[in-house]
């Protein structure tokens, strides 16, 4: 008896990419095969190479990046390589679904999700059923909405209907759950589960968390600078690595039992160029740097004659001493970053009242720190910038003087001052945006989801950073974050949100400990860690036992 065709099958891929006279080959000489209804997950971190052979798998590498493919790849038996565009875009409208890590760049936000789903199937009572199958609530009232209308959790979940709206043989999920909160995400992973024991699909999963990959998985390939190099059943892979590289991942993997006293540990080391100390030293907390009383925000929309309100912050009471860290954790849509605008300054209370006394304001890092950085303006005018304006009188040296110092500051070198965000890595503008926030150091550092999108490593490392910056200029931190885990570590306190209220808050390893509220449980039990949860079977073993071809 002949053995299976693979789904996908990948053999010396090599793919250079060209910007400009600058050619870097982001996969160097991969071979994998993809069975029918299996789930491989490709794990790395940044610059890896995983999402450019996610893409090729696809045939959709950027034309603006000049691709040269060399190598094979073959999905359900059609080569990728050397079809026609029309042959690679038939194959993907009848037979590969794709769900990306923003659903909004995939999703038209001028038209309605039903409309949307609408351009695969006219039928609407499928299109009905597809949004129950992804577990979205009432569907046909979600049929009228814009994405933007959405949760995260439910652009997402409309994003897999529309790539299973043709069933097809193979999903490629590219961090499909990274900026997803943690229950989201448990559901999000059930989802595919259930899709590839129902349906039986193949799942390409690509991501750089390792927990979430032990949590679906039945194999893992680890690339680094494009190559893989270990891959295995998820078993041998996370139970006994035996590459440098995937032991330094799982190192850097932030749990519940990852030491508070210290810095991270990371797959490079991360930090050691910070001088971070072994143990961090005892913080002494002062008078209050952040005082909110039964702060309410409350939101209108629609016409006069049917307007509806959503309070957003019902009620809430703070108070943040200097040099303290509180994170304010909860799902998406309970309130937290609401809460965040208001002690910013950017929005302002319907009722109650926000004081944040000293002379330098809040100043605020966001979660994706390269649209947050004014493209057209170097590194060096960014961070000038700011000190002009906060330093009237302030000399050319000095502001120079003052960059170079905080670039080293935050580990970056003084070069960096001379280019664009643009030309910089995720983890180097992450590095920046801390930098410009701390240049002139404010008294209340605000972090609105700030290592959610980054890989363990850099997320490890952005950690370390923000927690030795605080000690040394002695700032307040308001964290906003969804990871419990993370919370844990950065924060002297933990304030649980839900519904627009703080349902608990209290000493952050009392909280991840022994949590009093129900809410605060659910959190904690979604937290994905690299234990196993494996499916019940795979339709491959199924399909096998009942003797099919």
């Amino acid at each position: 008896m002949s053995a299976p065709v693979p789904v996908v099958d990948v053999d010396d891929l090599r793919v250079t990419l060209r910007r400009g006279t600058t050619e870097v080959e982001a996969v160097r000489g991969v071979s994998l095969q993809v069975g029918r209804g299996e789930i491989l997950g490709i794990v790395g971190e940044s610059g890896s190479g995983k999402s450019v052979l996610g893409l090729s798998l696809m045939a959709l590498l950027p034309a603006s990046a000049r691709p040269v493919v060399t190598g094979r790849i073959r999905v359900l038996g059609t080569d990728m390589v050397g079809t026609s565009a029309n042959d690679d875009r038939l194959l993907r409208k009848k037979h590969i679904g794709a769900v990306f890590q923003d659903p909004m760049t995939s999703l038209d936000p001028t038209m309605t999700i039903g409309k949307q789903l609408g351009e695969v199937t006219s039928d609407k009572r499928e299109i009905v059923k597809l949004l129950a199958d992804v577990g979205i609530a009432d569907p046909e009232t979600r049929l009228g909405a814009f994405p933007h209308q959405l949760s995260g959790g439910l652009r997402q979940r409309v994003m897999i209907a529309l790539s299973l709206a043709r069933n097809p043989s193979l999903i490629i999920a590219d961090e499909p759950t990274t900026a997803l909160d943690v229950t989201v995400q448990a559901q999000i992973l059930d989802l595919l589960l259930e899709l590839r024991e129902t349906r039986g699909c193949s799942v390409v999963f690509v991501t750089h968390d390792l927990g979430v990959a032990a949590q679906i998985c039945d194999r893992i390939a680890v690339m680094y600078q494009g190559l893989i190099v270990e891959s295995g059943d998820v078993e041998a892979v996370l139970g006994q690595p035996q590459h440098d590289y995937t032991k330094g991942l799982l190192a850097s993997k932030i749990d519940l039992d990852t030491p508070r006293d210290r810095p991270v540990s990371s797959a490079h080391g991360a930090g050691s160029a910070d001088h971070l100390p072994e143990v961090w030293p005892s913080v002494v907390m002062g008078a209050p740097a952040v005082s909110v009383v039964d702060v309410r925000r409350t939101f209108s929309s629609g016409p006069i004659w049917k307007r509806r309100h959503l309070e957003a912050v019902r009620g809430v009471s703070l108070e943040i001493a200097q040099g303290e860290s509180v994170a304010l954790v909860g799902e998406s849509g309970c309130g937290k970053s609401t809460l965040l605008r208001l002690v910013a300054g950017l929005d302002s209370p319907t009722s109650g009242s926000v004081t944040v006394p000293g002379d330098v304001g809040p100043q605020m890092i966001f979660q994706d720190a390269g649209s947050s950085l004014t493209p057209w303006l170097t590194v060096g005018e960014l961070l000038g910038e700011r000190l002009r304006a906060a330093v009237p009188g302030i000399t050319r040296p000095q502001i120079d003087r003052q960059i170079a110092e905080t670039l080293e500051r935050v580990g970056l070198s003084p070069e960096v001052a001379r280019v664009r965000g643009a030309s910089l890595s995720g983890g180097q503008r992450q590095r920046v945006a801390i930098g410009r926030a701390v240049i002139v150091p404010p008294t209340v550092l605000l972090c609105d989801e700030p290592t959610s999108a980054l890989d363990v490593s850099l997320a490890a490392t952005v950690l370390n950073l923000l927690g030795r910056l605080r000690r040394e200029l002695g700032m307040s931190v308001l964290f906003v974050t969804h990871d419990l885990a993370a919370a844990r570590l950065i924060a002297d306190r933990v304030a649980v949100m839900n519904g627009g209220r703080i349902v608990e808050i209290g000493d952050a390893e009392a909280i991840c400990a022994d949590p009093q509220n129900d809410y605060t449980r659910a959190l904690l039990s979604a937290i994905p860690g690299t234990e196993l949860r494996r499916p019940t079977r795979s339709l491959t073993d199924t399909h096998n036992e009942e003797g099919g071809a």
